[in-house]
């Protein structure tokens, strides 16, 4: 009896070495990366443009402020959700660009943005407004930037930025990371395209070479799904099929009792 049991406990203690081992292999990003210690990862030339359902804020300024108010929107007030009292603090107002990638300026009146990036619409109204003001200094901030992070992450949520880059890395970190379950090797990012198709790609978070891919920056409406691992899918398994044993031995007890009941009421009789 002895040796069977200090059989298991050097089978039991083996099993929970390489089960760590491979855990913390599958928990790290990047592995490729630990050798050598530092180096150089080449990133395919991305900057974000801006697109259709995107809010802009552009603001005009210049030495004579009546000069150049012509060109901006007023402040809103709006309302605090949830009542109908507005606001103390004035807001300043975004332009929406449409389906059709424009926007609608104040005196320059519709203009095609989508495909632009911040810089080159803002250099793209200074010379217009230039006719109009001496020296304006016009400043474009992309807002409404949704991205969208679902599945094994440790909070799943829709958020929102402005930055003109972020990385698959930035949204898990917003997000919290991954959680120990979520598998790194296959990360889905789904992507909608300019006729409104839906195309998507994969990444596998231990390999470096996700900074060469096209999925590695995320752009406006994307969809980031992390899949569960193995362990959590097994787990999932035993789960529901314990919960179906239960529910059958349930059922079973249930048939044995009435069956019992009538034979005793018989008995009795």
């Amino acid at each position: 009896m002895t040796y069977f049991r200090t059989c298991f406990t050097l089978t039991a203690l083996v099993t929970i070495m390489l089960t760590g081992c491979k855990t913390k292999h599958d928990l790290s990003y990047l592995t490729d990366l630990e050798n050598p210690a530092q180096g150089i990862l080449t990133t395919i030339n991305h900057t974000n443009t801006i697109e259709p359902e995107n809010d802009l804020i552009i603001t005009v300024k210049s030495e004579v402020e009546t000069a150049s108010a012509q060109f901006n929107l007023p402040y809103i007030n709006p309302a605090t959700p949830g009542t109908t009292t507005a606001s103390s603090t004035h807001q300043l107002q975004t332009y929406k660009v449409y389906p059709d990638g424009d926007i609608i300026f104040p005196v320059l009146g519709k203009i095609h943005v989508a495909g632009m990036t911040t810089n080159e619409l803002r250099e793209y109204l200074t010379t217009r407004i230039r006719e109009y003001v001496k020296e304006p200094i016009v400043t474009v901030t992309l807002v409404g930037y949704r991205i969208a992070v679902i599945g094994e992450v440790n909070n799943p949520h829709v958020f929102y930025t402005s930055a003109e880059r972020y990385s698959i890395l930035d949204a898990l970190a917003a997000c919290g990371g991954m959680s120990a379950y979520g598998r790194r090797d296959n990360v889905l990012i789904m992507r909608r395209t300019a006729d409104n198709q839906i195309e998507y790609g994969h990444l596998d978070l231990h390999s470096s070479d996700i900074t060469k891919s096209p999925y590695f920056w995320l752009k406006n409406n994307d969809i980031v799904i992390v899949d569960p691992n193995s362990i959590k899918q097994s787990n999932s398994k035993i789960d529901q099929n314990h919960s179906y044993r239960l529910s059958v031995i349930s059922t079973v007890l249930g048939i044995v009792s009435v069956v019992t009941s009538v034979i005793i009421a018989t008995v009795k009789k």
